[in-house]
C-alpha cells in the first residue's frame, strides 16, 4: 500500500474546523450514515483513501451523538482490519522497523482477559551507552524482573545502544505503534497502558511520561535519571517513583527525593492532579533487590482518562501534535511550549499558551455536542457557538492516531491574540 506524500496528509488531517456546516439536502442522517457503511465495505479506512472518503458529501454532514459512535465503531472496523494486515508480518517477527532504525520486542501473557480488554506495561531495560552485547543481556534481564497479574508484559529492545538509548525522539513513534499492535492482535485496552524501566529504562519513564501522558494510566521510574525534564505533564496519570537511597551516581537518590518534593507540590497546588508515589529504599544501592515490583500492582489501580477535565501541555526537545484534546500542527510546534486548558461545563478555558494557534479536539465524553461550546482565553472569546459531529472529524481522527478510545468527532481552530 502506498500512501500519499506527508504534506497532502497533514493537510488533510489538519483541515479546519468542523464547525455548523450541514446542508439541507433532504437526506435523512441515517441515509447518510448508509453510504458511510457502504463506502467502508468498499474501501479501507488508510491514508490513502482518506481522500475518497472525505469526498463524500455526507462525510461532513452533521451526525447525531449515537451517528458518531455507530460511524466510529464502522471507522474503527475498517481501519483495525488495515492495522491486522499491514502489521502482521512485524509481530510474526516481533520486530518493528521504522526507517533505519529497528526495536526487538518480547512479550508474555498474565492472567484472563477482563472485559474491557488487557493491561499493558512497557518495560524499558537498563544499559546504555556501550557494546551490543551489553543491552542484549539487559534486555534478557528485563524479561524476568516484572510479572503482572493480570495484562500483557512486553519489553523492547532499544533500537541504539547509546547513553539516550530510551528518550531520543524516535522512541516515541516505535511506542505508539507498539500500544496500537497491542490493542489490534491482543485486546489491550488503549484506558490501561503503562510505563516502566530500571537504570537507563528509568531515565526513558523520566522523559517519556510526561511527554507520552496521553496515552498512559500510569508510569513507574526505578533507579533513573530525568536530566532537564520536568514533570508537568503527569498532571492526569499515576507516577511512582522508586531509588536507592545509597544510588549517588548522578545524583539518582538526591534527584529523586527532588523529585519527591516538586510531585507533592504540584498536587497540592492542583487538586486532583499528579497523583503519585515515591519510595527511598535506604538501605539499597543501584539494585533495590525487586523491592520496586510494587510499583506493578500500583500502576495497575489507574486507567486513563482520554478527556481529562485539565491539561497541562509541557513540550519537551522531542515535540508532539497532540496532547489530550488539543493540537498543534507541525508549522506551529514549539519545543518547551507550555499550554494549560481546562473544561467547565460546556466552557473550555486556554489558562496559559506559549502557541498563538491550537485546535481544540471534542467529543461527547468530554462536552455535551448537543449544546453550544464556548472558547476563552482571559477576556477574549475565541469561539462560541454550535460545533457539529461529522464522520470526516473522526476518520482524521483515527488515521492522526490509532487509538479508539480518544477518537474524536469535531474541532475547532482558535488563535490567541498574545502568546502568554
Amino acid at each position: 500500500m502506498t500512501n500519499p506524500p506527508l504534506p497532502l496528509l497533514l493537510t488533510l488531517l489538519f483541515l479546519g474546523p468542523t464547525a455548523a456546516c450541514a446542508q439541507e439536502t433532504g437526506e435523512t442522517g441515517e441515509q447518510s450514515l448508509d453510504k458511510i457503511a457502504d463506502w467502508t465495505q468498499k474501501n479501507e479506512l488508510s491514508e490513502k483513501n482518506l481522500p475518497d472518503l472525505l469526498a463524500l458529501p455526507q462525510s461532513n454532514r452533521a451526525i447525531t451523538k449515537q451517528q458518531a459512535i455507530n460511524v466510529q465503531d464502522l471507522l474503527w472496523q475498517s481501519r483495525r482490519e488495515v492495522l491486522k494486515t499491514e502489521r502482521a508480518e512485524e509481530m510474526k517477527k516481533r520486530e518493528v522497523v521504522l526507517g533505519k532504525l529497528k526495536m526487538p520486542f518480547w512479550y508474555k501473557v498474565f492472567g484472563e482477559k477482563p472485559e474491557g480488554g488487557r493491561s499493558l506495561f512497557i518495560s524499558m531495560h537498563g544499559g546504555g551507552g556501550g557494546p551490543a552485547r551489553m543491552n542484549d543481556g539487559q534486555y534478557e534481564n528485563q524479561k524476568k524482573l516484572y510479572q503482572p497479574k493480570e495484562g500483557v508484559y512486553l519489553v523492547p529492545r532499544a533500537p541504539t545502544n547509546t547513553w539516550n538509548l530510551w528518550h531520543q525522539g524516535h522512541i516515541d513513534a516505535f511506542f505508539d505503534r507498539l500500544i496500537t499492535n497491542m490493542i489490534v492482535f491482543e485486546g489491550v485496552n488503549p484506558n490501561k497502558v503503562y510505563f516502566m524501566g530500571y537504570s537507563a529504562g528509568g531515565d526513558g519513564v523520566y522523559q517519556l511520561a510526561p511527554r507520552m501522558a496521553d496515552r498512559l494510566a500510569a508510569a513507574a521510574m526505578m533507579a533513573g535519571h530525568p536530566n532537564e525534564t520536568k514533570p508537568d505533564g503527569l498532571r492526569n496519570i499515576g507516577f511512582a517513583l522508586f531509588m536507592g537511597g545509597k544510588d549517588a551516581a548522578y545524583k539518582r537518590n538526591k534527584i529523586a527525593a527532588e523529585w519527591k518534593e516538586k510531585l507533592a507540590k504540584l498536587a497540592e497546588s492542583d487538586p486532583g492532579g499528579y497523583r503519585h508515589d515515591v519510595t527511598i529504599f535506604e538501605e539499597f544501592g543501584h539494585w533495590m533487590q525487586r523491592k520496586d515490583a510494587v510499583g506493578v500492582p500500583w500502576m495497575a489501580k489507574f486507567t486513563r482518562d482520554p478527556f481529562p477535565k485539565k491539561v497541562v501541555w509541557l513540550q519537551d526537545d522531542v515535540a508532539h501534535s497532540r496532547f489530550y484534546w488539543l493540537q498543534v500542527a507541525d508549522e506551529n510546534q514549539k519545543k518547551r511550549s507550555r499550554v494549560v486548558a481546562s473544561i467547565k461545563g460546556n466552557e473550555i478555558t486556554i489558562e496559559e499558551s506559549d502557541l498563538k494557534k491550537l485546535t481544540v479536539l471534542m467529543s461527547d465524553a468530554m462536552l455535551d455536542l448537543d449544546k453550544p461550546v464556548r472558547i476563552v482565553n482571559g477576556d477574549e472569546v475565541l469561539f462560541e457557538g454550535k460545533v457539529e459531529r461529522t464522520a470526516s472529524a473522526i476518520a482524521k481522527s483515527l488515521l492522526l492516531r490509532d487509538d479508539p478510545a480518544s477518537v474524536v468527532s469535531a474541532s475547532i481552530d482558535v488563535e490567541l491574540k498574545e502568546a502568554k
